[in-house]
């Protein structure tokens, strides 16, 4: 079985919001010096339910591939590496100066010809929406120009027999969903805690090999890769500027001010 997951590298997200800062110009986040880039965390638990699903084929005597795939600059190799320490075992960086300043749709087109150019692969797995953007867009979208199925939002992804199992997070509980590979399923942080990686795994990783494609490499054009194949359109980005506006109810009694507060409200039109 070879499974295949899909990873983005992020600006830290527990960094305080205050340190970055923004080009308007540009509509672009400016990196922040000496803070590294880290793996979107939705993905890093996809990488855990992939290993997952290997540790439970390992224990049947069945073989497991786990192959897992980012688009981005050179330094997204470190996040490929943190995937081989956990247990994967190959990593694929799709690099190329055509991918750059991609959205959501020309992002899924990338990743959509590595998987093909991957040949038989029975699982792709990625994080229900990078920590970011948000948009929870790429994996469907990938899906879409795969041909396969896909199922969203997943905190258990087993395989039984040539059944895929998928237990889906609901708004008011959950729903079981069963599938045929190949498909793609988004994973949520229901899934639980990813596992952690020490000096040993860690060591055993850098002999584990990286392949860097390009888009020569997957047959693809580049008019619809990166900028030229983005539909999204950045109009402004910037910090929006927050304005606090208090006013103190005053009154005798209770009764008053709680008059004085509803009144005040009303012509407010909040209530």
């Amino acid at each position: 079985m070879h499974i295949v997951v899909c990873v983005k590298q992020i600006f830290d997200p527990d960094v305080a919001t205050t340190v970055f800062r923004i080009d308007e110009e540009a509509n672009k986040i400016v990196p922040v010096s000496g803070i590294s880039p880290v793996i979107s965390p939705f993905d890093d638990q996809a990488v855990e339910a992939a290993l997952r699903i290997k540790d439970d084929f390992a224990e049947q005597d069945l073989e497991v591939k786990v192959t897992a795939v980012t688009m981005g600059p050179e330094a997204a190799r470190a996040i490929i590496k943190g995937s081989l320490a956990k247990g994967a075992d190959e990593g694929v960086l799709l690099l190329d100066s055509g991918f750059d300043d991609a959205d959501a749709v020309s992002t899924a087109r990338v990743l959509a010809a590595a998987i093909k150019k991957m040949g038989d692969v029975d699982l792709v797995l990625a994080g229900r929406q990078a920590a970011d953007g948000d948009l929870g867009a790429v994996g469907l979208f990938t899906a879409e120009v795969l041909g396969i199925s896909a199922v969203t939002y997943a905190k258990d992804v087993r395989m039984d027999g040539d059944i895929l199992r998928v237990v889906r997070v609901l708004e008011n509980g959950t729903e079981t969903v069963e599938t045929v590979c190949p498909a793609l399923v988004t994973i949520s942080h229901e899934l639980g805690q990813p596992r952690y990686t020490g000096l040993r795994e860690t060591m055993r990783a850098a002999k584990k090999p990286v392949h860097v494609w390009t888009a020569e490499d997957l047959g693809i054009d580049t008019g619809t890769t990166g900028a030229a194949g983005a539909r999204r359109v950045v109009e402004r980005l910037y910090t929006p500027v927050k304005e606090i506006d208090c006013k103190y109810v005053e009154g005798d009694t209770p009764q008053e001010i709680a008059r004085y507060l509803a009144q005040r409200l009303r012509d407010a039109e909040l209530v």
